[in-house]
């Protein structure tokens, strides 16, 4: 019986938990084997504060994803978000060791040391250091300089670093429904493996993966990561709009805007109309169409105008030659892209996930763009699950049992 190299990403977001687990060909394609997804009431602008509702939902949706790819899944790649996220950019310099003036591996570690020796606070830990640029004596450019001749290696990356007591909370509630952390990844960065093309990020484009509670940002210049962030209002902030607009309970305002919702209210048919619960038993009421629209379209101009103003503290915009690309859960409504257009001054597309295989008809939703950009990263990582074939049915056996049938 031949391995299988499995590999899993987990998305904690606020409104959902999502798992993907994905089957990885010998050329590193992803053949798609199931998807788990269960909401989570554990989690609050991307930040654990409630560790128990987070488990539940943790295991809930890891559950789901082994009865649908019948693998049991141990260990995944898993996505982090939030207000506490922080990142900047930094530069190292080292003069190249070796007498012949060739670069080594070492000598590129040396020089991303000395990039992240920058001030972070105790309560904070650096979560990426990532290579934007090389630069070997007066040569810019450079993507691999090991093997190259030089005296002097610059190197310019960015740093994205996060709350330490986010980041135990998150580990703390994954690791007790029963997986192991491989690594923890940025979600914007995770979301953009997932949705981007290299000719995007080399033209200049700007990612919003627009979630329930956080709206993540990731922009790439050149085909390197330029900059990151993290605004705290998402989806889930139209949705409180509603319930309040129209005075009906939170449930049912999600229901309005996921059914009904439209981002820009000129768009909407005059004569349409939909029908709102009451609230404490209150009788249902029918209201136009409009009203909703009305409310939704402040709302997501004010998000879309907080990630421009982000953008604007370190690049113009108009170097974005590809655009904009929204992703995310709330990246469908109605109108979105139309909006994103208007506010941001860029060509905008919703983003998919793409280059897959296997269960694509669950797959290709912008909702998992993060838990399947995960899966690449684990690939690329090699942080993966070699599993026997027959030894993991639908259902879940003792781990003892498998492991003296695979040695005897």
């Amino acid at each position: 019986m031949r391995h299988r190299e499995i590999a899993a990403g987990l998305d904690v977001g606020t409104t959902k938990v999502c798992v993907v687990a994905a089957e990885v060909g010998e050329d590193g394609t992803l053949s798609i084997l199931g998807v788990g997804e269960r909401p989570c009431a554990g989690l609050e602008r991307g930040s654990v504060i409630n560790l128990e509702a987070t488990i539940h939902s943790v295991t809930e949706a890891v559950r789901a994803c082994e009865q649908m790819a019948g693998v049991s899944i141990k260990s995944v790649m898993a996505g982090i978000a939030g207000e506490h996220i922080r990142s900047a950019n930094s530069t190292g310099v080292i003069g190249v060791s070796r007498r012949d003036n060739e670069i080594t591996v070492e000598d590129v570690r040396r020089a991303l040391d000395a990039a992240r020796a920058v001030p972070v606070p105790g309560d904070r830990e650096v979560l990426h250091v990532l290579p934007r640029d090389y630069r070997v004596d007066e040569q810019r450019g450079i993507r691999d300089p090991v093997g190259m001749s030089g005296v002097r290696l610059e190197v310019e990356v960015h740093i994205v670093t996060v709350q330490t007591t986010a980041v135990r909370n998150l580990r703390r509630g994954i690791t007790r429904a029963g997986l192991v952390v491989s690594s923890l990844v940025l979600q914007p960065l995770a979301a953009a493996e997932a949705v981007l093309d290299e000719d995007e990020k080399a033209l200049g484009v700007l990612l919003l993966d627009i979630g329930g509670g956080t709206t993540d940002i990731a922009v790439f210049l050149d085909g390197t990561i330029g900059h990151t962030a993290v605004i705290g209002f998402g989806g889930n902030a139209v949705t409180n709009d509603l319930a309040v607009g129209l005075r009906t309970p939170i449930e049912q305002a999600e229901k309005l805007k996921l059914q009904h919702g439209c981002a820009v209210a000129a768009q909407v048919d005059p004569g349409a109309s939909v029908e709102v619960p009451g609230v404490g038993g209150r009788d249902a009421r029918r209201v136009g169409a409009g009203v909703l629209a009305s409310i939704i379209e402040p709302r997501m101009e004010e998000i879309l105008a907080l990630a421009l103003a982000e953008v604007e503290r370190v690049v113009d915009p108009s170097l974005l030659a590809a655009g904009v690309v929204l992703t995310g859960g709330t990246s469908q409504m109605r109108g979105l892209t139309e909006l994103a257009e208007r506010v941001l001054g860029l060509p905008a597309r919703v983003g998919v996930p793409h280059r897959l295989s296997g269960v694509t008809d669950l797959a290709l939703d912008p909702r998992l763009a993060t838990a399947i950009g995960l899966v690449r990263h684990a690939v690329a990582e090699n942080c993966t699950q070699k599993v026997r074939r027959g030894l993991f049915g639908r259902g879940r056996r003792p781990w003892r049992e498998v492991v003296q049938e695979y040695f005897s």
